[in-house]
């Protein structure tokens, strides 16, 4: 049932969640759920880690915001991070991803805009991913070709063109002299647990560099650790000219940013853009605690070996329902089973969630598992008993 005075673009809530603790929330009644979910791939570091929540209090009993008129400390430590994880350039925070992709379609644009010798409106097309999705702001919205997130507000932003994922033709052929940017994630989050393939992000990286076309990556739902590399793109060994980045970098206080790599950085000159709460104190102290416990508990190490553990275990289930699983995608701690029956990811989620498992839908009649970074084996085994229930069950 709706609350009587929250709007209804959400549906009905499963229950009230009342406190988290790792990777477990629980409701109201003390309920505890298994939480793979994460607030979508947000709470990275679990619930309420110790460490997080001590630079959290530390820093509200400190100063919580200024304005970005004045240098702030913890920013600045959060962008010398950031950068030596992507490479020389330069960081500019946010609130959300939606604000970060934002950012970087006005990157694209000033790109555009100075190769056509400063010209407005010659060069500013986007060439963006069928399936993707970037956000529901208009900027966000014009770069996602989903029916369900562009209904009901077209006119859509103009200059968006759509190539297909891992099908590196249909973006030569886009790829034209109206281009200023390719814009994918590296793992489609929303639209299905679709990643990029390695040669197809090192084919996209080389159509950009030979046509002056910067190679913009999301990783708002893939990064920050997601896939056991700290960007999901870093496998394929490509360098990208800008990354978006959100969710689980705060873990669980909202803080997005953008990275734009050193010959790209300067398009951004005072009065371009702004932010009044992007890259508070409070928000990078939360950044930089998540970024600490990253790091000191070695989790990334221990996301590689784990998934090869779990995704055998979900391998297995996919071998096992084959009637109603056709398939699993994903990396790391980023996983979609793929489900053959129309509108099943709905009812698994439901299923699951009456045994106290939280997942996430996704497109293509995927269910996503986004477990915190901090899971450790007993709890993805733990995810994999209770879907082994579920589907027996549907299999009864």
């Amino acid at each position: 049932m709706h609350h009587p005075t929250l709007m209804k673009n959400y549906g009905p809530p499963a229950f009230n969640a009342a406190r988290g603790e790792g990777v477990y929330l629980y409701d109201e009644s003390g309920k505890r759920y298994l939480d793979f979910g994460s607030g979508i791939a947000v709470t990275s570091v679990g619930h309420s880690h110790p460490k997080w929540v001590k630079a959290v209090q530390e820093q509200a009993a400190t100063l919580t915001h200024c304005s970005n008129l004045y240098g702030i400390p913890g920013q600045q430590k959060l962008a010398d991070r950031l950068v030596e994880k992507a490479g020389p350039g330069r960081v500019l925070f946010c609130n959300s991803g939606a604000e970060a992709n934002e950012a970087l379609i006005k990157l694209a644009r000033l790109h555009g805009r100075k190769l056509s010798g400063g010209e407005e409106a010659k060069r500013y097309t986007v060439v963006a991913a069928q399936h993707a999705f970037h956000g529901r702001t208009f900027g966000g919205m014009g770069a996602t070709p989903q029916e369900k997130i562009q209904g009901g507000f077209r006119p859509m932003l103009d200059g968006f063109k759509f190539g297909e994922l891992n099908n590196i033709e249909t973006f030569d052929k886009l790829v034209d002299d109206s281009v200023a940017a390719v814009f994918i994630e590296s793992i489609q989050g929303e639209g299905g647990i679709f990643p990029a393939e390695t040669s197809f992000l090192q084919e996209l990286r080389a159509l950009c560099t030979e046509r002056g076309a910067l190679l913009m990556l999301d990783e708002v739902q893939c990064g920050i650790g997601r896939s056991g590399h700290f960007f999901a793109f870093e496998e394929s060994g490509v360098k990208p000219d800008a990354i978006g980045m959100a969710k689980g970098l705060g873990g669980g206080f909202p803080i997005g940013a953008i990275w734009i790599s050193e010959p790209y950085a300067e398009l951004f000159q005072p009065g371009s853009h702004g932010t009044t709460f992007g890259g508070s104190p409070l928000a990078c102290a939360a950044a930089n605690a998540t970024l600490d416990i990253i790091e000191e508990e070695e989790l990334l190490d221990s996301i590689t070996a784990n998934s090869v553990v779990w995704h055998e275990a979900l391998q297995d289930l996919v071998e096992k329902y084959p009637q109603h699983i056709s398939g699993m995608r994903g990396a790391g701690y980023m996983v979609g089973l793929v489900l053959k029956q129309e509108g099943a990811n709905l009812t698994v989620t439901t299923a699951a969630r009456e045994k106290n498992l939280l997942i996430v839908p996704a497109g293509h009649n995927v269910i996503r598992l986004l477990p915190a970074l901090t899971a450790n084996l007993k709890e993805l085994a733990e995810s994999v008993r209770i879907l082994d229930e579920v589907f027996a069950e549907l299999n009864s």
